[in-house]
């Protein structure tokens, strides 16, 4: 039958809710220490990163891993 959504951390989080929640949680400029893109590092943008992250899987994997490591908020 599958796997099962509840399985998968990330089901229902777009790419997007991921980014806006690690830019929120750690800021541009320490996530550019994090995951070393120039997209996170030079003029960034959620704009911009998404469109990187989305057509270079090694990167979206880093991000990922990142969003599922980074504490949740009070708020959920």
């Amino acid at each position: 039958m599958g796997d099962k959504p509840a399985n998968n951390p990330l089901h229902g989080v777009t790419l997007e809710m991921m980014l806006n929640r690690l830019v929120e949680h750690y800021g541009w400029e320490a996530l550019g220490g994090m995951i070393n893109i120039k997209c996170f590092k030079h003029d960034p943008s959620v704009k911009s990163s998404l469109t990187f992250l989305r057509r270079t899987s090694w990167a979206r994997e880093k991000v990922e891993l990142l969003y599922l490591r980074t504490p949740p908020t009070r708020d959920g």
